[in-house]
């Protein structure tokens, strides 16, 4: 705060220009996506108004930027099981992958006769369930992970577009029990009104229609949801009784448009397989032109006899599949090639980019992963590059556009030391990647710090990446037991830190100290130990004493024994004598003790590897693009304590890949060996149920 600033009148002025310039941009970041300033610079803004309007809450305002208010956590919403899954939609990306899913159709169904199929719109909104009583909506929840939801009712109630009330247009008896299944969206229109309200009442605006539809489900207040513009497309059932027989998905839906619901006027019944390529090559020119956003469209079996008979996998039903969009992507100049240090000193190339907008985001970084694979693209700094934004993870670059060369690019080069501290960087053989060979280098002490405190190791609330770079930056945290030596005023002198989020620090990590032993072990960052191998070595020993002391063989015994596809014992061999030399070395030793003398407590109880799900036990597991509504260590997380295990690549032994929104070349390769592939949804049916049984087919996955 600027000390000047002593005059109430200038005061108030200060505030208000304050005021003016973070709404101004905001809505620079949030609707134009194109920022004017630094993050660093707008948090100093944002700070000095916080300030002057403490000192001085006489000038206090409810429209302030410092009064806005965000999207309610999920942990605020009651979750309920639904009595049918909401399941998944296997994906289509090219007409043969339509052409396929055709042959398999009409060879399960052993028929030449061609298949009628039912095309809808594959809305980019939030699916929900609603559930009638005698023809009285009683319950309404998100999709969740489609097994479990979490409870809207009161929200849905007030979209206009949900009846509250079933009534039949000849008033015939409404169905005794009925479960609908729908898309929430907002139209581009509404989603531009309620953008330009936000801002015209000072607050930020919302990124995009899905986002602000979400959101506005989840708000704990319905009457915030009834101020938005949403409005819901029906599109099929879960458990259903006292309706009378429909020989047709589409007959299906015109009885849900007799009752009250709103069906998309895109629908088309009745269509052959090669009308559904026809009408998908014309929806994608229409696309843009849609009153709402799209991202591809659903095909479905349109006989409810023949969805019947193609009934369901565990993974997804076979009468259904998704032809999804291209992919976005734009081109754009590689202006300079940076290294990052990972924890385990892995030196990674980022491409930094000419900032392109891609999906709506303003794309400045890509990965380049390794020398080799800047090599076999021919990645040079000054290319004119195609870039690929794979949902909220750091973009790729698919390939170089050779044409555009100047003759001024330039061949990258690894380094042959660390840019973080200088050492030595080698290259062992057989790896791809190079490596800091200091193990105090700070830039590697930093990543295993943030390791150390993540979810799925000790999940240090509040210990997040900006503090970590001042505690290593200031040499206050030198290794992990330093952790839990910080004490109020260390904290308190750092940059940002105000009293009681220093005291929510410390909480935080004294709530940490009580540990179950395999996220002890996965937080010690120990080579080829991840999450899964952390698990079976907790299993196999009965404390960290007798696992330190453990030599290569016991270890692999250990992990062969403890589950039966713990891999091959080469594999095996790898885990096994990282382990043994990461306790081998006395630095590591004298670490784990002072941990425990710090307090730290480990539980000993055994971890979940013993609940076998039968579709998941004993699976390999390789994921690629972006979970919507996993992060990629809860997705592992799930895998492993159903029995599975995660593999970063795609091989002949992979038993699944799962896809995510935009998936790179693992799905290709995954296509190619035949390595069976599923959606999100998909993982989500399988990773819950636990029984391997396919559901009943009437429950629409889409």
């Amino acid at each position: 705060m600027d000390d000047g600033v002593k005059d109430p009148a200038d005061i108030k002025n200060r505030i208000q220009a304050l005021r003016e310039a973070l709404r101004h941009h905001n809505y620079r970041y949030y609707v134009q996506d194109d920022p004017e300033i630094s993050d660093a610079a707008y948090d100093r803004m944002f700070r000095e108004l916080q300030e002057l309007e403490t000192a001085h809450p006489e000038f206090a305002s409810a429209d302030s930027p410092t009064s806005r208010v965000g999207a309610p956590p999920d942990a605020a919403l009651k979750t309920v099981r639904r009595s049918v899954p909401m399941l998944s939609i296997n994906n289509a990306f090219t007409d043969a992958d339509i052409y396929d899913f055709d042959k398999r159709v009409r060879k399960h169904l052993r028929s030449d006769d061609p298949i009628r199929y039912t095309m809808e719109l594959k809305l980019d909104g939030i699916a929900v369930e609603l559930v009638y009583q005698d023809g009285m909506l009683i319950q309404g929840t998100t999709r969740g992970d489609g097994v479990t939801g979490e409870v809207i009712t009161a929200n849905l109630k007030t979209i206009k577009t949900i009846p509250g009330l079933l009534r039949r247009q000849d008033n015939s008896f409404p169905p005794q029990r009925l479960e609908v299944r729908g898309e929430v969206i907002m139209t581009r229109d509404g989603f531009s009104r309620l953008n330009d309200d936000r801002l015209r009442n000072n607050d930020p605006p919302f990124a995009n229609a899905r986002n602000a539809a979400a959101g506005s489900l989840r708000q704990l207040d319905p009457a915030v949801t009834a101020a938005r513009p949403l409005m819901m497309f029906a599109y099929g059932i879960g458990d259903f009784s006292g309706i009378d027989h429909y020989a047709s998905h589409y007959d299906l839906l015109c009885m849900l448009a007799d009752l009250g619901f709103t069906i998309n006027e895109y629908t088309r019944p009745g269509v052959t397989i090669n009308d559904v390529i026809d009408i998908f090559r014309h929806t994608e020119t229409i696309r843009e032109s849609l009153p709402y956003d799209i991202d591809g469209m659903v095909i479905k079996v349109d006989s409810l006899e023949q969805q019947r008979l193609l009934g369901a996998t565990s993974r997804s039903p076979r009468w259904v599949i998704a032809y999804k969009f291209a992919a976005v992507q734009e081109t754009t100049t590689v202006e300079s090639i940076e290294i990052q240090v990972g924890r385990t000193g892995t030196m990674t190339p980022v491409a930094n980019l000419r900032p392109v907008r891609i999906g709506g985001v303003m794309v400045s970084r890509a990965t380049l992963h390794n020398e080799d694979e800047i090599s076999r693209k021919d990645i040079r700094v000054g290319d004119t590059v195609l870039v690929q934004r794979a949902g909220d993870v750091i973009p790729e670059i698919v390939k170089v556009i050779t044409a555009g060369r100047t003759g001024r690019e330039t061949i990258f080069r690894m380094r042959d030391t660390c840019p973080a501290c200088g050492s030595r960087a080698i290259r062992i053989q057989g790896e791809a990647a190079t490596r800091c060979v200091n193990p105090f280098c700070p830039a590697q002490i930093k990543e295993r710090i943030k390791h150390f405190s993540s979810k799925g190791a000790f999940d240090i609330d509040g210990f997040g990446d900006k503090l970590v770079e001042q505690l290593v930056d200031r040499d206050i945290v030198r290794s992990f037991a330093d952790i839990f030596r910080l004490d109020r005023s260390v904290l308190m002198n750092l940059d940002r830190m105000g009293e009681k989020s220093a005291d929510n620090i410390i909480a935080a990590i004294e709530k940490s100290k009580q540990i179950d032993f395999n996220a002890f072990l996965y937080s010690l960052g120990i080579r080829h130990v991840g999450e899964h191998a952390a698990r079976l070595l907790a299993d196999a020993f009965n404390d960290v004493e007798q696992l330190m002391a453990a030599g290569t063989d016991q270890l692999d015994e250990a992990l062969r024994r403890t589950e039966k596809s713990a891999g091959k014992k080469e594999e095996r061999l790898v885990v096994s004598d990282s382990v043994k030399r990461f306790f081998e070395d006395p630095h590591n030793q004298e670490l784990v003790r002072q941990l425990i003398d710090s307090g730290v407590s480990i539980s000993y109880r055994r971890s979940l590897t013993s609940r076998e799900n039968r579709d998941v036990s004993g699976k390999t597991f390789v994921f690629t693009g972006t979970l919507k509504n996993f992060s990629r260590d809860e997705a592992r997380a799930l895998v492993e304590q159903a029995g599975g295990r995660i593999s970063g690549s795609v091989s002949s032994r992979t038993d699944y890949v799962v896809a995510g929104a935009d998936p790179g070349s693992k799905l290709e390769k995954a296509e190619t060996l035949g390595v069976p592939i599923m959606d999100e949804e998909t993982f989500a049916r399988i990773i819950r149920s636990g029984t391997g049984e396919a559901p009943f087919p009437g429950g629409d996955p889409q």
